[in-house]
Protein backbone atom coordinates (compact mmCIF):
# COMPACT_ATOMS: atom_id res chain seq x y z
CA UNK A 1 0.00 0.00 0.00
CA UNK A 2 1.16 3.16 -1.08
CA UNK A 3 -0.09 5.71 1.47
CA UNK A 4 -1.85 5.66 5.08
CA UNK A 5 -3.91 8.83 5.67
CA UNK A 6 -4.61 9.10 8.97
CA UNK A 7 -7.19 11.86 10.41
CA UNK A 8 -7.70 12.58 14.33
CA UNK A 9 -10.36 14.78 14.83
CA UNK A 10 -13.38 16.03 17.59
CA UNK A 11 -16.53 17.02 16.65
CA UNK A 12 -15.91 17.16 12.81
CA UNK A 13 -18.95 16.02 11.90
CA UNK A 14 -19.91 18.66 9.14
CA UNK A 15 -16.39 18.11 7.38
CA UNK A 16 -15.90 14.88 7.79
CA UNK A 17 -17.65 13.45 4.20
CA UNK A 18 -16.63 16.45 2.35
CA UNK A 19 -12.54 15.79 3.42
CA UNK A 20 -12.64 12.20 2.73
CA UNK A 21 -14.40 12.80 -0.89
CA UNK A 22 -11.49 15.25 -1.55
CA UNK A 23 -8.82 12.42 -0.25
CA UNK A 24 -10.38 9.93 -2.60
CA UNK A 25 -10.34 12.19 -5.74
CA UNK A 26 -6.53 13.21 -4.88
CA UNK A 27 -5.41 9.33 -4.49
CA UNK A 28 -7.67 8.27 -7.81
CA UNK A 29 -6.35 10.86 -10.36
CA UNK A 30 -2.41 10.42 -8.70
CA UNK A 31 -3.07 6.25 -8.90
CA UNK A 32 -2.08 5.59 -5.37
CA UNK A 33 -3.35 2.97 -3.49
CA UNK A 34 -4.20 4.11 -0.10
CA UNK A 35 -6.24 4.12 3.31
CA UNK A 36 -7.98 6.64 5.89
CA UNK A 37 -8.05 6.09 8.87
CA UNK A 38 -10.28 8.25 10.94
CA UNK A 39 -9.55 8.42 14.56
CA UNK A 40 -12.59 9.78 16.65
CA UNK A 41 -11.35 11.32 19.97
CA UNK A 42 -14.23 11.05 21.81
CA UNK A 43 -16.62 13.29 19.62
CA UNK A 44 -19.88 14.27 21.40
CA UNK A 45 -21.82 14.99 18.08
CA UNK A 46 -22.39 12.84 15.29
CA UNK A 47 -18.91 12.14 13.96
CA UNK A 48 -18.45 8.54 14.71
CA UNK A 49 -22.21 7.63 12.60
CA UNK A 50 -20.75 9.70 9.63
CA UNK A 51 -17.56 7.43 10.11
CA UNK A 52 -19.78 4.63 9.75
CA UNK A 53 -21.59 5.73 6.67
CA UNK A 54 -18.32 6.42 4.53
CA UNK A 55 -16.68 3.02 5.45
CA UNK A 56 -20.45 1.24 4.23
CA UNK A 57 -19.56 3.15 1.11
CA UNK A 58 -15.93 2.91 0.85
CA UNK A 59 -13.17 0.30 1.72
CA UNK A 60 -10.98 2.42 1.73
CA UNK A 61 -12.02 3.95 5.28
CA UNK A 62 -10.99 2.83 8.66
CA UNK A 63 -12.36 4.25 11.60
CA UNK A 64 -10.92 4.05 15.29
CA UNK A 65 -13.33 5.41 17.73
CA UNK A 66 -11.91 6.34 21.60
CA UNK A 67 -14.65 6.10 24.77
CA UNK A 68 -13.86 9.51 25.56
CA UNK A 69 -11.70 12.88 24.69
CA UNK A 70 -7.97 11.53 25.31
CA UNK A 71 -6.13 14.53 23.15
CA UNK A 72 -4.78 14.55 19.68
CA UNK A 73 -1.15 12.75 20.73
CA UNK A 74 -3.01 9.32 21.72
CA UNK A 75 -5.30 9.70 18.31
CA UNK A 76 -2.17 9.75 16.41
CA UNK A 77 -0.44 7.16 18.23
CA UNK A 78 -2.99 4.79 17.50
CA UNK A 79 -3.56 5.59 14.18
CA UNK A 80 0.42 5.24 13.59
CA UNK A 81 0.03 1.00 15.07
CA UNK A 82 -2.61 0.52 12.72
CA UNK A 83 -1.19 2.47 9.90
CA UNK A 84 -0.02 0.11 6.04
CA UNK A 85 1.10 2.61 3.69
CA UNK A 86 4.38 2.67 2.69
CA UNK A 87 4.31 6.62 3.21
CA UNK A 88 1.78 7.75 6.30
CA UNK A 89 0.31 11.24 6.04
CA UNK A 90 -1.23 13.02 9.26
CA UNK A 91 -3.74 15.90 8.31
CA UNK A 92 -6.57 17.60 10.69
CA UNK A 93 -10.14 16.91 10.07
CA UNK A 94 -11.82 20.97 9.98
CA UNK A 95 -10.09 20.94 6.45
CA UNK A 96 -7.83 23.63 6.71
CA UNK A 97 -4.98 21.27 5.52
CA UNK A 98 -5.42 20.46 1.71
CA UNK A 99 -5.20 16.70 0.55
CA UNK A 100 -3.78 18.55 -2.68
CA UNK A 101 -0.52 18.61 -0.92
CA UNK A 102 -0.57 14.85 -0.86
CA UNK A 103 1.54 13.84 -4.05
CA UNK A 104 4.40 16.47 -3.28
CA UNK A 105 4.83 15.40 0.02
CA UNK A 106 4.69 11.75 -0.99
CA UNK A 107 6.91 12.27 -3.35
CA UNK A 108 9.63 14.10 -0.95
CA UNK A 109 9.44 10.62 1.15
CA UNK A 110 9.65 8.34 -1.26
CA UNK A 111 11.83 9.76 -3.84
CA UNK A 112 13.82 12.82 -2.35
CA UNK A 113 14.78 10.40 0.35
CA UNK A 114 13.38 12.78 3.45
CA UNK A 115 12.28 10.58 6.96
CA UNK A 116 9.76 13.20 7.52
CA UNK A 117 8.33 16.12 6.10
CA UNK A 118 5.90 18.57 7.96
CA UNK A 119 4.05 21.50 6.45
CA UNK A 120 4.73 24.87 7.05
CA UNK A 121 1.13 27.22 6.51
CA UNK A 122 3.47 30.32 5.43
CA UNK A 123 0.65 31.98 5.23
CA UNK A 124 -2.08 31.38 8.23
CA UNK A 125 -5.95 32.74 8.40
CA UNK A 126 -5.51 33.27 11.91
CA UNK A 127 -5.71 36.31 14.73
CA UNK A 128 -2.88 37.52 15.31
CA UNK A 129 -3.38 36.61 18.96
CA UNK A 130 -2.57 33.28 17.59
CA UNK A 131 -0.12 33.32 15.29
CA UNK A 132 1.90 35.93 17.72
CA UNK A 133 2.37 32.82 19.91
CA UNK A 134 2.81 30.23 17.58
CA UNK A 135 5.68 32.06 16.20
CA UNK A 136 7.53 32.47 19.79
CA UNK A 137 6.74 29.12 20.57
CA UNK A 138 8.45 27.65 17.06
CA UNK A 139 11.36 30.11 17.88
CA UNK A 140 11.72 28.11 20.83
CA UNK A 141 11.25 24.61 19.74
CA UNK A 142 13.70 25.43 17.13
CA UNK A 143 16.13 26.59 19.48
CA UNK A 144 15.68 23.80 21.86
CA UNK A 145 15.57 20.94 19.44
CA UNK A 146 18.41 21.92 16.96
CA UNK A 147 15.91 21.46 14.24
CA UNK A 148 16.67 25.23 12.39
CA UNK A 149 15.49 24.04 9.12
CA UNK A 150 11.69 23.77 10.42
CA UNK A 151 9.40 26.89 11.12
CA UNK A 152 5.98 25.33 11.87
CA UNK A 153 6.59 22.18 14.06
CA UNK A 154 2.73 21.76 15.00
CA UNK A 155 1.50 21.51 11.54
CA UNK A 156 -0.71 19.11 11.02
CA UNK A 157 -0.56 18.05 7.92
CA UNK A 158 3.27 16.09 7.76
CA UNK A 159 4.65 12.99 5.85
CA UNK A 160 6.54 10.20 7.02
CA UNK A 161 8.19 6.99 6.24
CA UNK A 162 6.59 4.37 7.71
CA UNK A 163 9.51 2.99 9.80
CA UNK A 164 9.45 6.18 11.03
CA UNK A 165 5.79 5.83 12.63
CA UNK A 166 6.49 2.79 13.91
CA UNK A 167 9.15 3.86 16.19
CA UNK A 168 8.19 6.75 18.35
CA UNK A 169 6.02 7.16 21.05
CA UNK A 170 3.76 9.80 20.84
CA UNK A 171 2.14 10.33 24.21
CA UNK A 172 0.56 13.33 26.45
CA UNK A 173 0.54 15.84 24.14
CA UNK A 174 3.67 15.33 22.24
CA UNK A 175 2.10 15.51 18.81
CA UNK A 176 3.25 19.23 18.31
CA UNK A 177 7.50 17.51 19.02
CA UNK A 178 7.04 14.44 16.55
CA UNK A 179 10.18 15.98 14.44
CA UNK A 180 11.91 16.36 17.67
CA UNK A 181 10.80 12.70 18.86
CA UNK A 182 11.43 11.46 15.14
CA UNK A 183 15.38 13.04 15.24
CA UNK A 184 16.17 11.35 18.99
CA UNK A 185 15.24 8.25 17.56
CA UNK A 186 17.68 9.07 14.71
CA UNK A 187 15.65 9.80 12.07
CA UNK A 188 17.97 12.69 11.20
CA UNK A 189 16.85 13.53 7.47
CA UNK A 190 13.67 15.94 8.28
CA UNK A 191 12.08 18.18 5.66
CA UNK A 192 9.96 21.03 5.09
CA UNK A 193 7.25 22.44 2.85
CA UNK A 194 5.35 25.11 2.12
CA UNK A 195 1.86 24.17 1.90
CA UNK A 196 -1.41 25.67 1.71
CA UNK A 197 -3.63 26.77 4.97
CA UNK A 198 -7.50 27.19 4.46
CA UNK A 199 -9.79 29.06 6.51
CA UNK A 200 -11.68 26.80 8.78
CA UNK A 201 -15.07 26.35 6.72
CA UNK A 202 -17.29 24.24 9.90
CA UNK A 203 -17.17 25.11 13.51
CA UNK A 204 -14.43 26.31 15.89
CA UNK A 205 -11.14 25.51 16.64
CA UNK A 206 -10.37 23.32 19.23
CA UNK A 207 -7.25 24.59 21.12
CA UNK A 208 -7.05 27.72 23.43
CA UNK A 209 -3.77 29.27 24.65
CA UNK A 210 -3.38 26.89 27.53
CA UNK A 211 -2.06 24.90 24.33
CA UNK A 212 1.49 27.28 24.62
CA UNK A 213 1.93 27.02 27.77
CA UNK A 214 1.84 22.98 27.79
CA UNK A 215 3.54 23.29 25.03
CA UNK A 216 6.35 25.03 26.42
CA UNK A 217 6.31 22.57 29.69
CA UNK A 218 6.44 19.33 27.37
CA UNK A 219 9.50 20.80 25.30
CA UNK A 220 11.06 21.58 28.44
CA UNK A 221 10.45 17.73 29.69
CA UNK A 222 11.43 16.04 25.99
CA UNK A 223 14.25 18.01 26.22
CA UNK A 224 15.38 16.93 29.59
CA UNK A 225 13.99 13.33 28.89
CA UNK A 226 17.07 13.25 25.42
CA UNK A 227 19.57 14.77 27.36
CA UNK A 228 19.27 13.18 30.64
CA UNK A 229 17.00 10.46 30.52
CA UNK A 230 19.33 7.37 30.55
CA UNK A 231 22.00 9.39 32.66
CA UNK A 232 19.92 11.21 35.58
CA UNK A 233 23.03 11.38 37.70
CA UNK A 234 25.15 13.65 34.91
CA UNK A 235 22.55 16.04 35.40
CA UNK A 236 21.19 15.74 39.35
CA UNK A 237 24.64 14.90 40.32
CA UNK A 238 26.36 17.51 39.26
CA UNK A 239 24.18 19.96 40.46
CA UNK A 240 23.93 18.39 43.79
CA UNK A 241 28.26 18.16 43.88
CA UNK A 242 28.09 21.76 42.84
CA UNK A 243 25.64 23.47 45.54
CA UNK A 244 27.68 20.92 48.46
CA UNK A 245 30.66 22.25 47.32
CA UNK A 246 29.43 25.80 47.72
CA UNK A 247 27.97 25.33 51.31
CA UNK A 248 31.18 23.48 52.27
CA UNK A 249 33.15 25.69 50.79
CA UNK A 250 31.11 28.56 52.54
CA UNK A 251 30.86 27.39 56.18
CA UNK A 252 34.68 26.62 55.89
CA UNK A 253 34.88 30.59 55.00
CA UNK A 254 32.30 31.92 57.69
CA UNK A 255 33.81 29.70 60.57
CA UNK A 256 37.41 30.97 59.34
CA UNK A 257 36.60 34.64 59.54
CA UNK A 258 34.84 34.13 63.21
CA UNK A 259 38.39 32.49 64.16
CA UNK A 260 40.66 35.48 62.46
CA UNK A 261 38.24 37.72 64.12
CA UNK A 262 39.32 35.89 67.45
CA UNK A 263 42.61 35.49 67.28
CA UNK A 264 42.87 39.23 65.90
CA UNK A 265 41.15 40.50 68.92
CA UNK A 266 38.41 42.25 66.88
CA UNK A 267 34.29 41.90 67.54
CA UNK A 268 32.97 39.31 66.59
CA UNK A 269 29.64 37.17 66.38
CA UNK A 270 28.25 33.59 66.49
CA UNK A 271 28.50 31.80 63.57
CA UNK A 272 24.59 30.77 64.04
CA UNK A 273 24.14 34.70 63.92
CA UNK A 274 25.38 34.63 60.26
CA UNK A 275 22.65 34.71 57.55
CA UNK A 276 25.64 33.31 55.63
CA UNK A 277 25.73 30.28 57.90
CA UNK A 278 22.31 29.14 57.43
CA UNK A 279 22.39 29.81 53.40
CA UNK A 280 25.40 27.68 53.36
CA UNK A 281 23.81 24.79 55.20
CA UNK A 282 20.45 24.95 53.41
CA UNK A 283 23.02 24.19 49.85
CA UNK A 284 24.65 21.53 51.77
CA UNK A 285 21.23 20.10 52.21
CA UNK A 286 19.71 20.69 49.42
CA UNK A 287 22.95 19.37 47.15
CA UNK A 288 22.60 16.29 49.24
CA UNK A 289 19.59 15.88 48.17
CA UNK A 290 19.82 16.49 44.50
CA UNK A 291 23.07 13.79 44.40
CA UNK A 292 20.74 11.19 46.16
CA UNK A 293 17.70 11.80 43.79
CA UNK A 294 20.23 11.24 40.57
CA UNK A 295 21.59 7.91 42.62
CA UNK A 296 18.37 6.85 43.10
CA UNK A 297 17.51 7.93 39.51
CA UNK A 298 20.17 5.63 38.44
CA UNK A 299 19.01 2.45 40.47
CA UNK A 300 15.53 3.20 38.47
CA UNK A 301 17.50 2.95 35.41
CA UNK A 302 19.20 0.27 36.02
CA UNK A 303 16.47 -2.13 36.26
CA UNK A 304 14.34 -0.63 33.42
CA UNK A 305 13.51 -3.34 30.69
CA UNK A 306 14.08 -0.99 27.99
CA UNK A 307 17.20 0.14 29.31
CA UNK A 308 19.06 -1.75 26.19
CA UNK A 309 16.49 -1.04 23.83
CA UNK A 310 18.87 0.13 20.90
CA UNK A 311 17.51 0.88 17.57
CA UNK A 312 19.05 -0.70 15.27
CA UNK A 313 18.56 0.09 11.37
CA UNK A 314 20.77 -2.74 9.46
CA UNK A 315 22.85 -5.97 10.75
CA UNK A 316 24.97 -7.92 8.23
Amino acid sequence: MDISVIVPLFNEEESLPELNAWIDRVMVTNGFSYEIIFVNDGSTDHSWQVIEELKAKSEFVRGIKFRCNYGKSPALFCGFNRAKGNVVITMDADLQDSPDEIPALYKMIVEDGYDLVSGWKQKRYDPLSKTLPTKLFNATARSVSGIKNLHDFNCGLKAYRNEVVKNIEVYGEMHRYIPYLAKNAGFNKIGEKIVQHQARKYGTTKFGLSRFVNGYLDLLSLWFLSKFGVKPMHIFGLLGSLMFLFGFVSVIVVGASKLYSMYSGLSYRLVTDSPYFYLALTSMIIGTQLFLAGFVGELIIRNAPERNNYKIEKEL
